[in-house]
């Protein structure tokens, strides 16, 4: 089974600064194409970093009721977010990208091929954690992407593809995928 580990914030929603109010929630517009074009062949799964419950800016019941109003909108496209991890630490624990801690876990309870799997995201931590996972992954601009892009080369993190947006990202995973499978004999 293959999987799309997705970012959250900044990937496929607006990242308006420690989303956690469902009035703030904004779904990217090509979001849904983008899960349009790979939801036949991947699992969803979003694994976020959400420190603002540890710096007291939201809590946790804060994050799930936004999280379900998300995953809700989505179900109306017939898009079906499996699961969502988070992390609501700043840092110093095992759970924060570029951590795998998550990705394993799915691995373990969804019998995830990691090879051939994707890891989606606009911070370099995202590829980082994709890349120790055994993942392909996608650094989306959207988001920090352009902000954080410089940090990539800095810290010789180097992403299967760079998109614009989830859609351009989705668009490249299936040519990547299409190109793989004609090279197999």
């Amino acid at each position: 089974m293959k999987a799309i580990f997705l970012d959250r914030d900044g990937t496929i929603i607006e990242d308006t600064g420690y989303a956690h109010k469902i009035e703030d929630l904004i779904l990217f517009p090509e979001a849904v194409e983008g899960f349009k074009l790979l939801k036949d062949e991947y699992k969803f799964f979003i694994i976020t970093n959400q420190s603002g419950i540890e710096r007291g800016l939201f809590t946790v019941e804060d994050f799930i009721k936004f999280n379900n109003y998300l995953i809700e909108k989505l179900a109306n496209y017939d898009i079906i977010i499996e699961r969502t991890y988070f992390c609501p630490h700043e840092g110093g624990c095992d759970c924060r990208k570029p951590s795998t801690k998550f990705v394993n876990e799915i691995v373990s309870e969804y019998s995830i091929d990691l090879a051939r799997s994707w890891v989606i995201g606009d911070h370099p931590s995202d590829v980082a954690m994709g890349t120790k996972a055994g993942c392909k992954t996608v650094y989306v601009l959207t988001g920090h992407g352009k902000k954080h892009l410089h940090e990539l080369e800095s810290k010789g993190i180097e992403p299967t593809l760079i998109a614009s947006d989830f859609l351009y990202a989705a668009i490249g995973v299936k040519e990547h995928e299409n190109k793989d499978s004609q090279n197999q004999p």
